[in-house]
């Protein structure tokens, strides 16, 4: 496995990790190793020592001396700058290094924890060194982190620039959302359980909400950020992938493409808002000075590397259709935001309330919907709420949970939530990765809301507080319809 960025933050916090933890469950064959590459100067075994001093803070669970002595001697690095030649050279040496003392054959994951701007340029110098080609029995194949594009046009032609010297069987465009085991369990809720399948469509579904808050504002990617915004940063990769596995067709199969194929029919499927509808369907806010349990937030306009007069956006919430016969006329409604009363991320499926006709000359005085929710974080869980008697002889109505909580059942295994997505990409199971015509799919229904905000820029920024749920306009995205967003207390 050769990590570009090797010496980065998301190789020690994530994907080392996630080796150790796949060497614990088996899945690491003795035949492997990693190779580094970074811009900081140092040898294969300062490398390993800057790892070891900082590698039991980010172990997801108990620490096993074990399990690291066997993956730390198989750690090696190369240092350079990626646009230059020599780099690629020092690779070639360390990966022939890796081979003759761990016999690692010839399969090569590259995995690209670098800036987008460099995506292109590696991927062609490999192909041009033929360390993109493959034979019997040695595969090479590429990880790409997000984000692919910047708009649809920049993302055709990372697409284009890309397939001209690889396959698309060799391209993996990560989203480690999909690596949840809830966001996995998404296909085999609906598909393996009958009870579940002939509700899910516009005859009994009100609407759908995807939610992702975040308790933290940006941190230290203030420069980042700047450039992305909450739109681009989150919306057509993670909570679009989330999107189109709630509302899929079955697939023929579990296969890869037959997956994938169904996922990019549910994303051309939804309308591009036209500028109108950007106006009125979509709302962008950005935090201002705000507290949390008494402890004051900074706006952020104060952050490091934010602009005193940034007009970036931190909040964005929007309503979205589907254009197909089983979801017409169902509204599904997305929202991402930092400094966020709470860090959630779940699917809620409302649906229609019953009649209340049988209840008119009873104490109740009205029926509240069923929902299902699908947390993804903190807690990995399914809960389907209910109306249900209250016990006395007068008829009154309480909402139950039934509550299914991975951990208690199956328990916790520690995950950094990339083993899925690695081990995946080693056996070329393409499932959880997006392919290209996914990708711009989305950007597709993203670049018109980029352009009218390019054209209006924002008037009220900040428009929402620190530690509040976000602007106003949000809450009357549902409540003109008589609907309101699930806020978890």
């Amino acid at each position: 496995m050769v990590i570009f960025g090797g010496s980065g933050d998301l190789t020690k916090r994530k994907l080392l990790p996630a080796l150790i933890n796949l060497r614990r469950d088996g899945l690491l064959p003795e035949g492997f190793a990693v190779v580094g590459l970074g811009t900081t100067q140092m040898s294969s075994e300062q490398f390993r020592e800057r790892i070891d001093s900082e590698i039991r803070s980010h172990a997801t669970g108990e620490f096993d001396p074990e399990l690291w002595s066997w993956l730390e001697p198989r750690l090696y690095y190369a240092h350079g700058d990626l646009r230059e030649q020599s780099v690629f050279e020092r690779l070639d040496g360390a990966l022939r290094l890796a081979d003759s003392e761990h016999a690692c054959g010839s399969s090569v994951l590259f995995y690209l924890a670098t800036p987008p701007s460099f995506f292109h340029e590696i991927v062609e110098r490999l192909a041009a060194r033929g360390a993109t080609s493959e034979s019997p029995g040695a595969w090479r194949r590429v990880i790409v982190e997000k984000p692919f594009g910047q708009d649809l046009d920049s993302a055709r032609e990372l697409n284009r620039k890309l397939l001209s010297v690889v396959d698309e069987r060799q391209i993996y465009r990560i989203d480690h959302y999909l690596g949840k085991e809830t966001v996995q369990n998404i296909l085999v809720m609906r598909f393996a359980n009958g009870i579940f399948e002939p509700i899910w469509n516009r005859r009994y579904v009100d609407h759908v909400q995807i939610n992702v808050a975040e308790e933290l504002g940006v941190e230290h990617r203030g420069r980042y950020y700047e450039e992305a915004g909450a739109l681009r940063d989150m919306v057509p990769n993670h909570l679009f992938q989330l999107l189109a596995l709630t509302a899929m067709e079955p697939p023929t199969s579990f296969e890869a493409d037959a997956v994938r194929s169904e996922k990019a029919k549910i994303l051309q499927a939804i309308p591009p808002p036209t500028p109108e509808e950007v106006l009125t369907r979509v709302v962008r806010g950005q935090y201002g000075e705000g507290s949390r349990d008494g402890q004051s937030l900074a706006a952020y306009r104060n952050e490091k590397h934010v602009a005193p007069d940034s007009r970036t956006e931190t909040f964005v919430a929007l309503r979205l259709g589907i254009d197909n016969w089983r979801w017409a006329d169902v509204p599904f409604y997305l929202r991402v935001g930092k400094r966020l009363p709470k860090r959630v991320t779940e699917i809620v499926i409302q649906f229609k309330r019953a009649p209340f006709m049988l209840f008119r000359k009873t104490p109740v005085d009205h029926l509240t919907p069923n929902r299902l929710v699908l947390q993804i974080h903190p807690t990995e869980r399914i809960a389907l709420s209910f109306g249900a008697k209250v016990p006395g002889p007068v008829m009154q109505m309480g909402d139950v949970n039934m509550d299914f909580c991975y951990a208690d059942y199956f328990g916790s295994a520690p995950a950094t939530g990339y083993e899925t997505l690695l081990y995946d990409s080693m056996n070329g199971d393409a499932t959880l990765f997006q392919r290209g015509d996914n990708v711009e799919a989305a950007w597709k229904v993203v670049t018109p809301i980029l352009d009218v905000w390019r054209a209006l820029p924002p008037r009220s920024f900040p428009n929402y507080a620190a530690g509040s749920w976000g602007p106003e306009e949000a809450d009357q995205l549902l409540a003109s319809s008589g609907r309101r967003w699930r806020n978890v207390g």
